[in-house]
This record gives C-alpha cells, structure tokens and sequence, in this order.
C-alpha cells in the first residue's frame, strides 16, 4: 500500500502521508537472517538499517559497540590534562547550564571528580538572572572560591569574550558542549564538542552528557595507565542512568552511541543507586519499568523547572547528592517548581496566542512576540506552543533588567525541519542585532537589546524567507504500516518496544495507518483532550483511542463530527493499563477522511 492509493496529498493536520516503498525480498531476507517478525524487518529496512549493523542496533552492548572517547578531535589533549590536574590535585569547579542536559553532565562529572577525590563546586547559572552560559561574575565567584580550572558544561563553544575573561582572570577553562559551533573557537585551554568544524569523530549526535560521559572514560583510561588508582576505579557504568536520562531531555537523536547510552541506562534506572533519581521517581509516581516517556515527559520537567522559578542548581544537587533525605526534600521541592511552571506557562500560552491572532502574526515567514511581563524561563515551552500550532519557526521574549537597571530581551527559537534558527540567531548576533545568539537547529536561545526589536524582525523575516525559498519544508508524515483492528494486539506493542525502542529523535515511534474505520463514539476529556472508540466500518473488531491536545483544531473538529464519514486514522499504538488489565490503545496523530474531493473534506471540518 502506497500513499498514492489512499490519495492523501493534504491531511486535516496538511501533512502528505508518504509510505516507503520497501523491497519484500529485503525484508524476508532480514527476517529470515535475524529471525525477526516482519514488521519489524519492514520497519528495520525503512529506516534504513545497514544489514550488517541490524545487530548493533536491536542490541547494542557496552563491548563491543562502545564509541571511542579519543575519536573526538582535542580528547586526548584534554584527557592528558585533566588526568594530570588530578594526579596533582589541583582545583576544579564545574559550570553547568540550567537544563537537564547541563544537570545530568554536572552531575556524571562532579561523581566522577569526587570518585578521584577531588570535591568540585558545581555553578549553575539562574536562567532568570544570569541566563545562558558562563559569564564574568560567575567566573568571579568560582575564582574566589579558589578555583584553577573551570569545565564548562553544556555551554561555551560561542563565549567568546567572556571565556577571554575568565582567562585574564587566571582561570584555565575547558569547554565541553554539542551546541553549533563556529569557524573559530573560544581561547579555552581544550574544547571538547562534536560539532567543531574539524572533528571527524562522527558522534554529532551525543547531547553535553554523552560528551562529558566520554571525558570521564578517557580521563580514567589516563588514569589507570598512570596507576593512579589503588583501590576500585569510579563506578563509570552505574551513571549511565544519568547519561540516559540527559540524552532523551536533550531530545538529541536516539542513533549511534546514543541508543546505546539509553538502552543500557534505562535497564539501569529501574534499579537505579542513584537516591536523587529514585527520589524523583517516586515523587511523580511512575511505577514499572521506565521508557523515553517518563524521561521525556515526567521527570525531565520536575528537573528543568526549578530552573524555571529562581531555583536552576536544584536537578544538579538532587542528582549529584547521595544524602536520601535531601534527596526527598529537593524532590518534593522540584514537583512544587513544576506545579508553578505549569500555571505560569498557560498564561503566557493565551497571552501569546491572543497577540499572534490580533497582530496577524501567523502570516510571517517567523513569528516573534514579546512582553515585559512574562516569564523568562517559559520563553521556550511557549515557543514550541506556538510553533506546533501554527506550523512556522517561532520565538517569544521576555525581559529583564540589566545591571544598569536597563531592560534585556531574553528570547528562545523554536523551529519546524528545514529551518536552522540557530544560524539565524548566530548570523543575527554577527550583525550586531544580538548580545548572544545560538543553540541547535530545532531549538535556540539569543538576548537582544530591545532599541533593536523592529530591526531584529526584519532581519528575521528575511533570513527564515531565504532559507524557506532553499530548503523542502514541505510537511510530510512517514507511515510505517497499516494494521487492521482486529489483529492489533498488547503483544505487538510489546514487540516493538522491545525490537524497536527506546523510540525518540530520528528513531521515532512508528506511525501506523487504521484505514477506513469508524468513530463510534467521540467525547472531550479535560478542556483539551478527546477520547475515541473506534471500528471497522462494518463495525467488527474496536479500539479505545485518544487525541490529545486536539480541541479546537481541525482534527479534532473532525473526529467529534465524524461519525457517519468513514475516516483514515494515523497515529501510534500504545499499551493502555486499567485495574490490572492490559489493551492496546491508539494516540491518534492525523487524519483524513475516506473522500477524494479536498474540498469536501474541507467542508467537513468547517461543517
């Protein structure tokens, strides 16, 4: 079956669904070599698994599919450098960024420090007051505290005069980071990231902790050669919980040495020893085994949000500490944070909204608002709000005031595929529109002096339409198969968690197309959410589905009025827990209906 048969060019959610056209004998083929079930083999073959690295990828062990640390380009300097540091037991503080990436690196290598009996100092900056990255007073600080060397984490690849700075004060800096990098470097003393233009090391891919997690391997191997170590060398292998946990909240692709961080840290986390984790799993109330989701979606925000309301060092300390008491306390402390975050966010989102429709604002190349009274630290989440609803690159600033009592733009970038926003931030800032300016592809971060907002639009407006005119924004929607109501069963999920997972950036759930079924019956649950019971269109086998997030929107439109039209139904199948009871359950993603006439379907949802 091929998007052609179904004729869907423009979906309710305007997407093209397009099916891989996946040759039959290379999938018996797969099946037949690694005894998979077809699906699996089909899904093996679309995403475009080399037949030699199938095993790698269904099971990816630390022995032999480990990646090598000294492949990065300056990690044998830096692992030469930092060993020796340690040997002479010079001082080290650790500068972290405020999200769980910045968290679970200060945290993996603050373990790793105190395993060689160095007790560094961890500096998160307060993303409401200093914002991202290092800066002059919290050099000052770590300086004074006594500091020599200072890693930066997660940050620094762009900190140009500041990391100057810091060294005129005497400091020796290492930057370790995945953020873009430019043609020049900083003046750091090492600069480890894989996305230096002349690292080779094909591991682009790894979040900050990654990176960090494979600085500390190195820094052991230089250690154990030099017979530093007289007793147990660091746990490495039990902090791959922490290593997971960044990976999936950094939402960096799940491929590579990242797939194989996740599955062996995953395995970890549900017997984790780490009593800030544990704490925190228990506080959001996840019982059984623990998936991307949970990372994700549960405890990822519990981290960040203490970031979000003056309280940035809380996910370094909780995940650092191995007091259980202040564990539990910095737990309960972080679900309070993120009850906040969640009141304050859904303000700012109607705010923002009501100025994107009042303004017109959907109808440029990039949408960009601002207020002063919003919250810096949701500037991000509020942006992704806005750039899911209205399918365009979006950012959204809030302000502060300086140290001259002047006011401050802080904004985030949040973008749709084929728009790098981080380079239109990092070529804003070289045209002197930006105080800072970079980030990622998808997600970036710049401040902005508000004298040159209009400017900055402009700007915007122009470089989002140039790289519109070059690239294929064209929204396309991959299905990965179509099952039938009848034959969906737990144990096929299962199957596919197990085979497939951990599922997240470029190895994403699969999508599977229900063809031609009906809505029996469609509710609203909350203010946001609707519930499906759906079946053949003869009316045989049924399922229990769910649309999140859909009220008000075309697809959700249709799905409470669709009762009598026969619909094609595309999303993810999930295993749904009731009183003990186990059922396979859809989360719908898309929809069209069973017509050929784009206008009738348009009529259908307006009708």
């Amino acid at each position: 079956m091929s998007d052609s048969s179904l004729n869907i060019e423009k979906s309710l959610n305007k997407a093209r669904w397009v099916m891989p056209d996946v040759p039959l004998d290379a999938v018996e083929r797969l099946a037949r070599q690694y005894d998979l079930p077809e699906p699996v083999a089909r899904l093996l073959c679309a995403r475009s698994v080399p037949e030699g690295d199938v095993m790698g990828f269904l099971n990816p062990t630390l022995k032999d599919h480990f990646p090598d640390p000294f492949s990065l380009q300056g990690m044998e300097d830096a692992a030469n450098y930092l060993a020796q540091a340690i040997q002479d037991k010079r001082s080290i503080a650790i500068f972290g960024d405020f999200d769980v990436d910045g968290a679970t690196s200060s945290a993996v290598l603050y373990r790793f420090l105190k395993a060689c009996g160095i007790d560094a100092p961890i500096y998160i900056p307060g993303r409401l007051t200093e914002g991202y990255g290092p800066n002059d007073e919290a050099f000052k600080s770590l300086k004074a505290q006594g500091a020599e060397i200072v890693i930066l984490l997660d940050c620094g690849t762009t900190a140009f005069e500041t990391i100057a700075a810091g060294k005129a004060m005497g400091l020796e800096i290492v930057v370790v980071d995945h953020h873009e990098a430019e043609e020049r470097l900083p003046d750091a003393v090492h600069v480890i990231n894989p996305k230096r233009r002349d690292d080779t090391s094909d591991l682009k891919m790894l979040a900050a902790v990654g990176v960090t997690f494979l600085l500390c391997v190195a820094v052991n191997s230089k250690l154990r050669a030099a017979g530093f170590y007289e007793g147990d060398e660091p746990p490495l292998k039990q902090w791959l919980d922490i290593v997971a946990l960044g990976t999936v909240c950094d939402m960096v692709p799940l491929t590579g040495a990242n797939r194989l961080f996740v599955r062996h840290g995953f395995a970890m986390m549900e017997r984790t020893n780490n009593v800030g984790l544990k704490a925190l799993i228990d506080v959001a109330g996840i019982d059984g085994a623990l998936d991307t989701y949970h990372a994700g979606f549960i405890l990822g925000p519990r981290i960040n949000a203490g970031s979000r309301v003056h309280q940035s060092d809380l996910g370094a300390k909780l995940l650092s500490t191995d007091d259980t008491e202040e564990a539990k306390n910095i737990a309960w402390t972080l679900n309070d944070c993120n009850d906040k975050r969640k009141a304050i966010q859904a303000t700012m989102e109607r705010e923002a909204l009501a100025k994107v429709e009042a303004l017109g604002l959907d109808q440029h190349p990039v949408i960009i608002v601002d207020d002063e009274g919003w919250h810096q630290g949701l500037s991000g989440l509020v942006a992704g709000r806005l750039k899911d609803k209205y399918g365009k690159p979006a950012c959204v600033i809030a302000y502060k005031d300086d140290e001259g009592g002047m006011p401050l733009g802080t904004g985030s970038g949040r973008s749709i595929p084929g728009i790098h926003i981080a380079r239109a931030f990092m070529d804003a800032r070289n045209a002197g529109l930006l105080e800072k300016g970079g980030g990622h592809a998808m997600a970036a971060g710049f401040t902005i002096d508000p004298v040159k907002l209009e400017e900055f639009n402009s700007f915007m407006h122009e470089h989002i339409r140039a790289q519109l005119e070059s690239a294929d924004t064209q929204v396309e929607t991959v299905i990965d198969g179509v099952l039938s109501l009848r034959g969906t069963r737990v144990e096929f999920v299962r199957m596919l968690q197990d085979y497939v997972g951990p599922f997240g950036q470029e190895n994403p759930e699969p999508m599977f197309l229900f063809s031609n079924v009906r809505v029996q019956k469609a509710d609203v649950v909350g203010q946001s959410h609707i519930r499906l019971q759906i079946s053949d269109w003869e009316g045989g086998g049924w399922m229990k589905a769910m649309a999140f997030r859909t009220v008000g929107t075309p697809l959700g439109d249709a799905l409470l009025k669709s009762k009598t039209r026969g619909i094609h139904l595309l999303g993810q199948i999930k295993i749904n827990e009731w009183n003990g009871q186990e059922s396979a359950e859809m989360h719908v993603k898309d929809a069209a209906f069973v017509i050929d006439d784009a206008q009738a379907q348009d009529s259908a949802v307006e009708g």
